[in-house]
């Protein structure tokens, strides 16, 4: 399964961050990460991360891919996602962290991480998964992408119609369970 991440608009060693902190929690994971190379406007392009996909991926269309963006990466991702599976593309999931006011749908599973409770809400109504997270407490923006393993929140399900928090766990392990899922499926 290949991963595909869409950082924001952001200092690149954050995402380095990211990724180390993710791949000594995932080490039962067997997924190849694909970091988009951001130069600021690029995130933003659907395009951009779609010729990305399809540089590194030639004629692996139906290998599945999970999509994580960031930030200002989910603008362009969540396009690139349809872009891709429309192009014959087999998208697993959509998880979208802290991406606030920005529209979310899809023929694809999808999931919102939010770095509170009010962006987890508002964000919300403009479309999200059955399985989401906040942090509680609250945590600064860019702390969900350089340290999800020190991020604490809910786990919340969406379309049980109950929206109470269902566990408490890391950013980091609610991504790792997310991930093992479609791996497993």
């Amino acid at each position: 399964m290949n991963i595909i991440l869409c950082p924001g608009i952001h200092e690149p060693d954050l995402t380095q961050s990211f990724i180390s902190v993710w791949r000594s929690q995932s080490t039962n994971l067997v997924v190849n990460i694909l970091t988009f190379p951001t130069n600021n406007s690029s995130t933003l392009s659907p395009f951009h991360i779609f010729q990305f996909l399809h540089e590194h991926l030639k004629n692996k269309l139906e290998s599945p891919v999970v999509f994580i963006s960031f930030s200002a990466g989910v603008v362009g991702a969540i396009l690139a996602a349809h872009m891709w599976q429309i192009f014959g593309g087999r998208v697993k999931a959509f998880i979208a962290i802290d991406g606030w006011g920005v529209p979310l749908w899809g023929h694809f599973p999808i999931h919102r991480m939010s770095h509170d409770y009010f962006t987890h809400w508002s964000s919300s109504l403009l479309g999200s998964g059955q399985t989401n997270f906040y942090a509680d407490p609250s945590v600064d923006h860019l702390a969900m992408w350089r340290s999800p393993n020190i991020v604490r929140g809910y786990w919340v399900d969406s379309y049980s119609g109950d929206l109470s928090p269902k566990e408490c766990l890391s950013a980091s392990e609610f991504l790792h369970l997310l991930v093992l899922h479609y791996q497993d499926n």
